[in-house]
């Protein structure tokens, strides 16, 4: 190849090196600009609520249109309890699900497992509430709640969290149906990260003796701990932020109440059912604050979880 048409290629190439890095470079940036740009709209939509109530705004739980107070405690404890609910319920299940795939089940099965799992993330959050409202409440408020009131309500402790009226939609259901929904993304994940454990690791801790629940607990979960916990974050993420489902089962109430019985009321919920109908602009500034707060709380829910796993690199970093 003649020496100018070295060059040439050479400086074309240069070119499209520099546009590829410019190019990813301004992608990178607008993620940042437009996550700017939603907190600053935010913040600016939320002005005549933070001037009228201040701090009181988080911890007032009256909520009346008609008066113009507005409080924003029942919401956060709604989406704080059913997200903590459906994480204590498909942390464990999903742990199982991936356990079995991974380990347990026959060969024969585990694709046809895995698709069904993979189909149920894919299914719409309305058809979940739907599901929840017309087949699940019906039958949690005639077989299991009943049964929760009689055996759980008379304890000392956690009793209060178990009276009331047995009527199928509450704070439990809602947690119920939230665990249902992100159990298959969490499982997914754990799946997928408990196959790329080197196979010597496994079989050399079964060489020594160790039983399944060892290798896993002792050799996997260490190995995969990270994205464990991407996966657990995935799931938290979606049930802090779900709408339809938690909007058709929780009840919709702006009351709080310690039982996990009764209805109640969460972030997603309050904006989906009141900002089409809000009238004035304290009204609807209260409902973008709900929103503001709804942010705040994801991330700092996965802050933690970053600073969490950091610390345990370090930990094991100092160890060896």
């Amino acid at each position: 190849m003649p020496t100018f048409l070295r060059e040439v290629h050479m400086k074309r190439h240069n070119l499209l090196d520099i546009l590829f890095r410019n190019v990813t470079r301004l992608s990178a940036f607008a993620v940042l600009l437009l996550l700017v740009a939603i907190i600053v709209s935010l913040i600016i939509g939320s002005l005549p609520s933070i001037k009228t109530f201040n701090f009181r705004f988080f911890t007032s739980a009256e909520w009346d249109p008609v008066t113009n107070e507005f409080g924003a405690l029942v919401p956060i404890v709604g989406t704080l309890v059913t997200s903590g609910i459906a994480l204590l319920i498909a942390i464990p299940v999903s742990f199982g699900i991936a356990l079995f795939l991974t380990e347990l089940s026959p060969r024969w099965l585990r694709r046809p497992l895995g698709i069904a799992i993979e189909l149920l993330a894919g299914i719409p959050s309305i058809i979940y509430g739907m599901w929840g409202l017309f087949v699940f409440a019906p039958l949690f408020a005639d077989y299991v709640q009943p049964w929760l009131i009689e055996k759980l309500g008379p304890l000392p402790v956690f009793g209060p969290l178990f009276q009331g009226i047995p009527m199928g939609i509450g704070v439990l259901t809602a947690g119920i149906i939230l665990a249902i929904m992100v159990i298959p993304f969490i499982a997914s994940v754990m799946r997928d990260v408990f196959e790329v454990v080197p196979t010597l690791l496994k079989e050399s801790a079964y060489g020594l003796g160790a039983t399944t629940w060892e290798v896993m607990w002792h050799v996997v979960l260490p190995y995969t701990k990270i994205g464990v916990a991407g996966g657990i974050m995935l799931g938290l993420g979606r049930a802090l932020g779900e709408t339809m489902a938690v909007t058709f089962v929780i009840g919709n109430a702006h009351k709080l109440s310690a039982s996990l019985l009764m209805p109640g009321n969460s972030i997603s919920s309050a904006l989906a059912n009141e900002f089409n109908e809000a009238v004035g602009e304290l009204y609807t500034s209260a409902l973008v604050e709900l929103g503001l707060i709804l942010f705040l709380i994801t991330f700092i829910v996965l802050s933690l979880a970053r600073y969490m796993l950091y610390m345990l690199t370090k930990r094991e970093g100092s160890t060896t």
